[in-house]
């Protein structure tokens, strides 16, 4: 089959080719968030999606060459996230290191600029934390995927439990999904150790017969369930 000079056959083995490439050495390459990412970890997605373009839009052209070349890029990027893992000294160099712009309360006009950044883009970061003012700010460092950690002064930071001495629970969980469209997460309930007697014994508390008539359940830290049937 031709559509012009483009052989159809071609184009979707060399597009099945090159997803599927994608599909596993991404998942080689780990589940670094986005918000994590250094600039050497976006260069790198930027090139993989620029060679697996070329390899599907190349219809006249030989692939195996840029096939080997995903791959071989892929394996460099594999490689130096374990050296990443395994080598600090490394790791430095490769990632960099993150830089204090304000110590103290003190803006530090040299790292500042080293880092190129400028007094906007420093505001507007500050901003994005809730932070108007540079007053407020202990210590601020730039870290190594572009984002900002700050440290407030003492006397702008927010009352805890522990300043009013209110008690406070030492084995607090995180609230897990026990319902999702009607269906158990059989794992989550698994992971708190409950059972689905449990389950139904809560449903019946609530007047609910049918698992298939909740939309979502949602177990809270303290124990109690959360049960929410959508719209009816």
């Amino acid at each position: 089959m031709h559509l012009g000079d483009t052989n159809i056959l071609q184009l979707l083995l060399r597009t099945t080719l090159a997803f599927l490439s994608l599909l596993i050495l991404t998942r080689f390459l780990g589940k670094q968030q986005m918000s994590q990412m250094t600039f050497f970890n976006y260069i790198t997605g930027i090139t993989i999606g620029s060679v697996s373009a070329n390899i599907i839009s190349m219809s006249n052209e030989p692939f195996i060459d840029e096939f080997i070349g995903l791959i071989w890029w892929c394996a460099l990027a594999v490689l130096s996230e374990y050296i990443n893992l395994k080598f600090l000294k490394v790791r430095n160099v490769i990632n960099g290191q993150p830089t204090m712009v304000i110590r103290k309360g003190k803006l530090l006009k040299e790292a500042i600029t080293s880092t190129k950044l400028d007094m906007g883009d420093l505001s507007m970061m500050l901003r994005a934390q809730n932070i108007f003012s540079i007053t407020e700010v202990d210590y601020a460092i730039l870290e190594t995927n572009g984002s900002l950690s700050v440290l407030k002064k003492e006397d702008h930071l927010g009352v805890t439990k522990s300043d009013m001495q209110i008690p406070t629970s030492q084995n607090q969980l995180m609230p897990t999904d026990i319902i999702v469209d009607g269906k158990i997460v059989e794992h989550n309930l698994k992971e708190r150790n409950l059972s689905y007697q449990w389950l139904e014994d809560q449903l019946k508390s609530f007047n609910v017969k049918n698992i298939e008539d909740v939309f979502y359940a949602e177990l809270e830290s303290d124990g109690t369930l959360y049960i929410d049937k959508g719209y009816e």
